[in-house]
């Protein structure tokens, strides 16, 4: 969720009164969009920001930094009044699908070759080569009948 939130940008958001933001001067009604993917990936917040190493949210710095909303270092699901109402279902969504797929299958690429993590331009992060993985049943097909 850090390295490729859903989306790339937040929902929209409008300045209620005139201020300053890191010396940039924001007039009231300036709607705003903020950038997540370089949020998430900057080199002041994150050691080796472009790097997946989950390790880092277990010590250190990043220890009690949680996805909702309350560290703005990490905001895929938003913040504050507007951010997604869905956060909670979606996180046991998402762990549980994962859990499912891990416990169930071996999972690998074709020719057991790297997946290409590059991005392509859109609204939402797309993979700029779509991602093809073998699923290979953990166990025998008698039990799953």
């Amino acid at each position: 969720m850090r390295l490729y939130p859903a989306g790339p940008l937040s929902v929209p958001h409008e300045a209620m009164e005139d201020c300053t933001v890191s010396g940039y001067r924001v007039p009231a009604g300036t709607r705003l969009l903020v950038n997540l993917s370089k949020l998430h990936r900057d080199p002041r917040v994150w050691v080796e920001p472009n790097e997946f190493r989950p390790e880092r949210f277990l010590t250190g710095d990043h220890q009690n930094v949680d996805v909702r909303g309350k560290n703005f270092e990490l905001v895929p699901f938003g913040s504050g009044r507007r951010m997604c109402p869905g956060v909670s279902f979606a996180l046991q969504v998402v762990e549980l699908a994962l859990a499912t797929l891990l416990h169930g299958f071996e999972i690998s690429t074709p020719l057991d070759e790297p997946v290409d993590m590059r991005e392509s331009v859109g609204l939402t992060n797309l993979k700029a080569t779509p991602l093809n993985v073998l699923l290979t049943p953990r166990l025998p097909a008698e039990v799953y009948k």
